[in-house]
This record gives structure tokens, sequence and C-alpha cells, in this order.
């Protein structure tokens, strides 16, 4: 994956696309994945990074939703749950099963949960984990040993899939690349191209050398998430005198995460917590040995492209996990805090009428929109789901476009780096316990990594301490992950601003001097990245 040669391959096109993507998150990730495979010729553009919003910012799961089972939505689950065991199977180098426990207080609500989660057992089928099983009091404390034992009844256990978010993103635009597709980043779309009355392509512009460059395609698919709207609007105006049904409402939910140290949960299980003020549910999750705790979930008026969680959502997320842990966290022991924006679909708020705060009751399914022009928009959604929605997509888009329709192949696709189905493949061991390989997530291409660190002196030195990551992780992200500047590396190619955001100020010197000069900046270019990068850290630090 090289810019360069992505750039060069999109200016040098004559033909029309097939399918021209807007949009480098999970879903429009997902989306030329599926066209690539099915050997239609796709080129997807993103404005920002690839995952720079809301899918670099979940809560790093990959599951069917337990509350979801509970609100009803049993088909939805059913279905996030097969997409939960295909895609452990076609990435288990980023994807993994992580055993959950729920904390039991009354005998009655023990019951209650194991039924539940017998029910999510059973909808998973053949693709399913784990069996979840009842625990007794002193296997809840074995599991979670800072739990809070008075009233303790017990706990079930069962078991659900765990990722890295932005890790996945890379994987399927390196997948999609591998299979004919052309990727590229920094490159947004400024306009929309209509022949006659029928969208017939887009400008974009690259943001690097500000050259605008015309990219036509018999379709065109919205995949830009929570900002959707911004493309429809471009759409509406584009055919004079036609007119669209009533267009999807984006409705913008916000769910924030704190990162605490590994004290506060010093275990290979993550906790859920079932009852909450607003009757959801959270989690308390390992992760690159850390502790994340989230989510909330309330709807916000303005979408961001850097959203801050609200004093208000910090002070909800240590108040609930207070009330189940032997130390109660204080701010002093946030090491980040971090925002998304879900793109959920709702109805459009009628004039005068109040708009609710709360989002958890609207549905986590995608919908599908084409308008007059022949703009085909997806909204909702989620990251367990996207292989499903790419799928749904570009049926979709066949039809619209009058293109030769070819089964998925998606459902059993190893994506970038998978090792393959016959290798008896593992992560090396965790050093010291509890801290994940940092490498573990290039997958068959982990010893190239570990080869390039052996390779320089400087490679091999750790970016700061606290972090896992060394030198040879941003050369690598440079050179074969298409990343730009040091927020793509810190953020997404490695997760240190989510991780430690101080510790990750920390490397970012180092982080820019490499990256000057791999990609032959001055040192102007440097030093404007570090000042563009401490004021984003100052964000994921709680207020």
């Amino acid at each position: 994956m090289n810019r360069q040669r992505m750039l060069a391959a999109l200016e040098s096109e004559d033909r029309p696309w097939d399918i021209v993507v807007i949009g480098g998150g999970a879903t429009g990730l997902g989306i030329a994945v599926e066209a690539a495979t099915r050997g239609h010729r796709v080129a997807l553009v993103e404005a920002h990074d690839f995952a720079h919003g809301t899918s670099s910012r979940s809560t790093k799961l990959i599951h069917g939703g337990v509350r979801y089972l509970r609100q009803g939505q049993v088909n939805m689950v059913r279905q996030s749950l097969h997409e939960r065991g295909r895609l452990q199977r076609n990435a288990p180098h980023i994807v993994h099963p992580r055993r959950f426990v729920i904390p039991a207080y009354h005998f009655a609500s023990r019951v209650y949960f194991y039924a539940g989660m017998k029910a999510y057992d059973l909808l998973a089928g053949q693709l399913g984990f784990e069996a979840s099983r009842l625990l007794s009091k002193s296997e809840t404390l074995a599991a979670l040993p800072t739990l809070q034992s008075h009233g303790l009844r017990g706990g079930v256990a069962f078991t659900d899939g765990q990722f890295d978010d932005a890790r996945l993103a890379i994987a399927l635009a390196q997948t999609a690349v591998e299979h004919g597709g052309v990727v590229i980043n920094y490159a947004p779309v400024v306009r929309l191209l209509a022949q006659g009355s029928r969208l017939s392509g887009a400008v974009i512009c690259d943001i690097e050398s500000g050259r605008e460059i015309s990219l036509r395609g018999r379709v065109v698919i919205n995949a830009t998430g929570v900002f959707g709207e911004t493309i429809m609007q471009l759409d509406s105006g584009l055919v004079p005198g036609t007119k669209d049904q009533a267009s999807p409402h984006i409705v913008p939910s916000q769910g924030a995460h704190l990162v605490l140290p590994r004290d506060f949960l010093p275990s290979d299980a993550a906790m859920l917590i079932p009852h909450t003020d607003d009757s959801r549910v959270l989690f308390a999750i390992p992760w690159h040995g850390a502790t994340l705790l989230g989510t909330t979930d309330h709807r916000v008026e303005h979408v961001e492209l850097e959203p801050r969680p609200l004093p208000s959502e910090i002070d909800y997320l240590l108040e609930h996990a207070g009330r189940y842990l032997t130390r109660r966290p204080e701010r002093s022991d946030i090491l980040s805090v971090f925002a998304g924006l879900r793109p959920l679909v709702g109805a459009s708020p009628r004039p005068g009428s109040s708009t609710p705060t709360s989002t958890a009751a609207l549905s986590r399914e995608h919908e599908i929109h084409t308008s007059s022009s022949g703009l085909i928009s997806i909204i909702g959604g989620k990251w367990t789901t996207y292989r499903k929605m790419g799928e749904d997509v570009v049926d979709l888009a066949e039809r619209v476009g009058e293109l030769p329709h070819v089964a998925s192949q998606t459902a059993s696709l190893r994506l970038h780096a998978a090792p393959s189905a016959t290798a008896n493949w593992s992560a090396p061991a965790a050093e010291p316990p509890g801290i994940e390989d940092p490498l573990r997530m290039y997958g068959t291409q982990r010893n190239e990594v570990l080869a390039l660190s052996e390779s320089e002196v400087e490679y091999a030195q750790r970016l700061a301490p606290g972090l896992p990551y060394i030198a040879a992780q941003v050369a690598w992200s440079v050179e074969h992950e298409m990343a730009r500047n040091v927020d793509d590396v810190l953020s997404r190619r490695l997760r240190a601003l989510l991780l430690d955001a101080r510790a990750s100020l920390q490397a970012a010197p180092a982080v820019a001097a490499l990256m000057q000069r791999l990609l032959q900046r001055d040192a102007q270019w440097r030093e404007s990245q570090l000042a563009a990068y401490t004021n984003l850290v100052n964000g994921y630090l709680p207020m």
C-alpha cells in the first residue's frame, strides 16, 4: 500500500471505475473489499486518514450485542454473532475471543443472566465461541480479583470477540489493494459529477499537492458515516428539476471511553456491568495492557472530526465503575479519554419538537438509500457487521450501475496477513503478563517487522517509557500502511494516543523525526507536526 502508486493509478485511469466509494472507515473499506473481490474495478477515497473517525474509537468488541438481545432484536443479534465467528476465523491476528464475566449480586439475576447468555450461545450456532456457564462467588472473584465482594452471589461467564478497530481498518485497506482496488487517504470529495440526470463520478482534491482529480464511476457510494448528509447535500443540487424521496436522517450518537491502568482489572477476563442508571450495559475490558471502560450513548447536535468526551460522561463512567471495583477510579487515574460518533438512523425531527438526548433505543441496523441521481448512501450498522453491510451495498450497486452480478466472496476471505486456515498460528506469549505482543497485529508479516527492527539500531528503540512500540513500527507504518503524519502513526497504526495520551506525547518527537526522514520533509514540517499533535493530545486528557 503506497500512496504515490495509489495516486498515480487514480490520475492515469481513463476508463470509468465500476464503483467509487467515498469514505475510508469500516463501512467504506468493507464495501471496497467486497467489490474488489468480486472483480469490480473499485476506487475508495477518504478525506482524512483511514478510520480517522468513529471506526477507530469503538469499544473494541466484535460482538452480537447483549443488550440488543434484551431489547428483542433477535435477528440483528443472530446476524452479528455469525459475522463475529467469520471475522475471528478470517482475521485471527486482529480478532480474538475474550472471556467476559457478569457479576450477580442477587441469585435471581444470576439465573436471568445465565438464561440470556445461553440464548446468545444458541443464536451463534456453529460459529459460536466457548459456551457460557455459571460461576460461584469464588470463581467470579478469581476471574475479577478487583471486584466488590460484598453481597456478591456469583456470576456468569461467556465469551465474545475483541479486536483492534484501527488495525482491522488497515487490514481491510490492504486486502482491497491486494485484490486490485485503489484506496487513498487525505483526498476529500469537493464536488460530484453528473451526466444528464445520472451521477457519473466525483472530483477529489489531493491534500498534499492541492491537485484536483476527476474520478468517473458507474456507481458512487456514500459511506461517510456521521458526515453522510454532507455528501447527500452535494448530490441534492446536482441535477436540476429532480426531487428525491425523503432522505434518511442521520442521528449522531456519542460514545465516550476511559482508559485506566491495568491495576484496575488485573485479569485476562473482562467485566460486563449489566445495570446502569440509563439502562445500558458497560464494559471494563483488558486492552493492550490497560483497562478500557465504556461506553456512553447520547445524542449530539454538532458533528466534529475530533469529538470530546463531556465531563458528565467521564463522571458517569467513573461512577459506575466505582460501584463494582474495590478501588474507585478517579480522574487522576485516567490515562486517556476518547469519544466516537455513531451514525444512527432516525426520523427527521419535526419543527418545534424537542430533541431527545438519549439514542440508546435507536437501532444499530444499517439502512441503504438510493437518490434519484443514483447516489447510494449507507447509514448505521456497526463494526461487527461491516462485511454484511458491504455485501448488501455491492449487491445494490451492481443493479444501480448495471454491473454483472457476482456472488459475494468475503464470508470465508482471509484478510491481509492472516495466517492460513491450516497454519498452527498463535501469538507469542505476553511479556510481561497482561501486555499483548505489540507485533501480533502484523500476522504473517510479524517477522518482516522484526527483521526491520534488527536492520538499524534506531529501529529497535522503544518510542517512550510505558509504551510497547518500537521505531521499526513507525517505519513500517510509513512504508507499507500509508501513514502521512504523526497522528496517523500514534493514534491509529499504533494505539499510543488511546492507551496513554501523555506517554504518546513523549514519543512524538522521535516519531516526527523519523517520519521527516522517511517522507523527505523539512524541519518546518516536523515542528508543525509536533505542534498539531500536542494540541490533539490535550483533547485526550480528562477535563
